[in-house]
């Protein structure tokens, strides 16, 4: 059998509560972005039909794993898996708090009937800024479970952002890259079969140092260096596209003899639904917000999935 796994930054998934923790303001009824339950709704149910469909072309079904970026907290996501698209399909959640400032963070969904989950963390990137002070950051989410009959690792990243400059910020990037790595050789060293999946959006490209020399080394394959190009990504910044969400496997995904779970293709689901339709932007993904302007749209970057076929075991 087929199955789907996705990686989709849902672009400012908040809920309409202020938490005085986090600078969350911007997304409460009286913020900036004058954020409501009708918008919450609205974004909820559109994301979930997204969801409903990634991967559905090769499968017939939605993704058995989806790794998500850009959610508050666990209400969100539990009001996402009981919209009518999703509800049906049985996902359950893997999610902790980070210390992030604006109280974003990544989690799992995973379909019950396909994935088994035998162990989770968050894992803490210590990043530090120029003045020595504590960078806060996203967590990176481990997982641990059974796939369908085969034990997986997946890392589940959301990297510090270009903010900044892309240079300035690829510090830490790096760092982040390297935390990935550090995970990766103590699975390894324990098992050195380790099946590792590695998603996130990176605020990198496939051919950026961060991914190319720190994290992609000869134990893993990235198939997303062959989706990018100048006319397609997951995302489009100052009309130039990149593919900072990427899904990248350990060897032993593309192995072609005596695989239980063997790598089939990847892909940008970017369906026409999902993008502007006209005007300057056009093709570009549709998203919720264009600064203070509300668009009703769904994300600022398009989901990307792989492929993969299981060997089902009696």
């Amino acid at each position: 059998m087929k199955c789907a796994i996705g990686f989709y930054n849902l672009e400012n998934l908040f809920d309409t509560k202020n938490d005085p923790a986090t600078l969350d303001d911007d997304f409460t009824p009286g913020g900036f972005k004058e954020w409501n339950s009708y918008k919450f709704d609205k974004k909820v149910k559109k994301l979930a039909k997204v969801i409903s469909k990634i991967g559905k072309k090769e499968t017939t079904t939605s993704p058995s794993l989806l790794g998500v970026a850009e959610v508050e907290n666990k209400a969100v996501l539990k009001a996402l898996i009981k919209t009518s698209k999703l509800d049906d399909e049985g996902y359950s959640i893997v999610h902790y708090d980070s210390p992030d400032e604006r109280g974003i963070d990544v989690a799992l969904l995973y379909k019950k009937k396909d994935f088994t989950v035998h162990k989770s963390e968050a894992v803490t990137l210590y990043l530090e800024t120029e003045e020595g002070d504590r960078d806060y950051t996203r967590d990176i989410l481990y997982v641990q479970g059974n796939l369908l009959g085969t034990e997986v690792h997946i890392l589940v990243n959301h990297w510090p952002s270009r903010r900044r400059g892309a240079n300035e910020t690829s510090h830490k990037r790096i760092k982040a890259a390297q935390k990935n790595r550090e995970l990766i050789d103590n699975l390894v060293v324990q098992n050195p079969e380790a099946r590792v999946i590695i998603m996130g959006d990176f605020n990198d490209g496939p051919h950026s140092e961060s991914i190319k020399k720190h994290l992609v080394k000869t134990d893993f394959y990235n198939p997303m260096l062959y989706l990018g190009t100048r006319y397609e990504g997951s995302l489009n910044y100052n009309y130039e596209w990149f593919i900072f969400d990427q899904i990248i496997f350990s060897n032993n995904f593309v192995r072609i003899y005596d695989n239980d779970l063997l790598y089939e293709k990847s892909d940008i689901y970017n369906d026409f639904y999902l993008t502007e339709y006209d005007g300057k932007f056009k093709g570009n993904p549709f998203r919720t917000y264009a600064g203070k302007n509300y668009l009703g749209g769904y994300s600022d970057h398009f989901p990307v999935y792989t492929i993969l076929t299981a060997t089902v075991k009696n």
